[in-house]
């Protein structure tokens, strides 16, 4: 699969924002692993080491920081831990959501698979939705991450009878509606960093995203090859 280049949206030296394509991972998904992958491509654009912030799956595109320097990666570690960051996403679901505003608060444990689930042992975890586009059979959210564990959005939606269409790993029948990629788009990043404002970053879906919606506007099925 041929995949689109990723595209700096902002680099002032300290703090590296990029938009990352669907079907690129974060960081290798296992020690020692060679598969190509955002940070790589990032450090070799760049002639340098670079320090990772937060992670995009990788079937998942949109805008993602970096560090460029130890002192800057504390910093905005801290950040995403105190949940001073925004993170808002676009995703395409299964069906029609029962509220124009939901939230889901379900506690998510990882397993040894690699895949995550609703478990009462599992780390507190609250996303926020609100409608944005009724499609024809299913829905289109803006989603509000408000904490950041691995899967969330996927594995929350999934448990509200909603999965994400496309996906590959949460649902009946895989990927679920036939979608040829995973409808998450990390749309917008807001970090309260430097000056007297937050800086906020947006960037739109890419052209397979937005082929899809069109497709499902008119109770169309997915896109031809």
């Amino acid at each position: 699969m041929h995949l689109a280049t990723p595209r700096v949206l902002h680099d002032d030296g300290t703090l590296l924002v990029l938009d990352k394509p669907a079907g690129l991972p974060t960081v290798p998904y296992r020690l020692g692993e060679r598969e190509q992958c955002l940070r790589a491509w990032a450090e070799a654009a760049f002639g340098k080491r670079l320090f990772v912030v937060h992670r995009l799956d990788k079937e998942t595109s949109g805008v993602i920081a970096f560090a460029h320097d130890a002192a800057t990666h504390r910093h905005l570690s801290m950040l995403f831990e105190r949940r001073a960051v925004s993170k808002t996403y676009l995703a395409a679901v299964l069906g029609h959501a029962p509220a124009s505003e939901f939230a889901i608060d379900a506690p998510l444990r990882e397993f040894g698979s690699g895949r995550v689930a609703v478990d009462p042992r599992g780390k507190v975890s609250r996303t926020v939705c609100r409608l944005r586009e009724r499609l024809h059979d299913d829905d289109l959210l803006e989603v509000d991450l408000l904490t950041g564990r691995r899967h969330q959005i996927r594995v929350h939606l999934f448990h509200h009878g909603h999965p994400v269409l496309g996906d590959p790993l949460y649902g009946a029948a895989r990927p679920v509606g036939g979608a040829r990629r995973l409808m998450l788009h990390a749309w917008r990043l807001t970090l309260p960093v430097g000056g007297a404002a937050p800086l906020c970053f947006e960037v739109a879906p890419p052209p397979a995203f937005d082929a899809e919606l069109a497709a499902r506007r008119g109770g169309g099925a997915s896109p031809s090859a």
